[in-house]
């Protein structure tokens, strides 16, 4: 039945929230029983197609990476296409956390566009953490577990570490650790259509 959740839920689900579901069939089923049950699960598909991948979110089910290319035909459209901007903010709040809009200008030496701010709290990569007690009290901005998911990551720990990010060149290094080459990056505008919906 774990198996059956997972395929169905398009985030990765908690123990405790498979636990819920599965307990709503059968009242006797507990945390161990589930981690007993992801496990088995886990051990059984080792050989096949998919695998269970624990991320932030909880577990999820998905194709195991060495099948990506040719499950990729399946859908033809392109994936959304990210700013160059966009991703040098991010890089910067996955590597700065919690830091400011004005820390973000300051080191890219350019205006953060409020699309790029929208776009990745949308896609629930960041989120406001505070704010910064100074004289205005900016918002803070730090990561997300979706954001996580997304990379495919279990914490922010499991990224490689970088030097203090003070200009534009360690600022691109940051995007390579992220698996983001700078050089095939679409530069500079910040339209919304640049920056794709999901």
């Amino acid at each position: 039945m774990v198996e059956a959740v997972l395929l169905a839920s398009e985030a990765a689900l908690t123990t405790d929230q498979l636990q819920h579901l599965l307990a709503a069939e059968d009242p006797r089923v507990d945390r161990a029983a589930v981690r007993t049950t992801l496990a088995a699960l886990a051990e059984r598909l080792a050989s096949g197609a998919s695998e269970l991948v624990e991320v932030a979110g909880g577990w999820r089910l998905q194709v195991r990476a060495e099948f990506t290319s040719i499950i990729g035909q399946l859908w033809r459209e392109k994936p959304p296409r990210l700013s160059r901007a966009l991703l040098e903010t991010l890089a910067l709040i996955v590597y700065r956390q919690p830091i400011t809009r004005g820390e973000i200008e300051e080191i890219r030496g350019v205006a953060v566009s409020t699309n790029i701010i929208r776009t990745l709290q949308e896609r629930e990569w960041i989120r406001e953490l505070g704010h910064k007690e100074v004289l205005g009290r900016p918002v803070l901005y730090g990561t997300t577990s979706r954001l996580l998911d997304d990379l495919g990551l279990k914490a922010l720990a499991q990224l490689p570490e970088l030097p203090e990010i003070k200009g534009v060149e360690q600022l691109e290094a940051a995007l390579r650790k992220l698996g983001l080459e700078p050089a095939a990056l679409a530069v500079a505008s910040e339209q919304p259509e640049e920056i794709g919906d999901s």
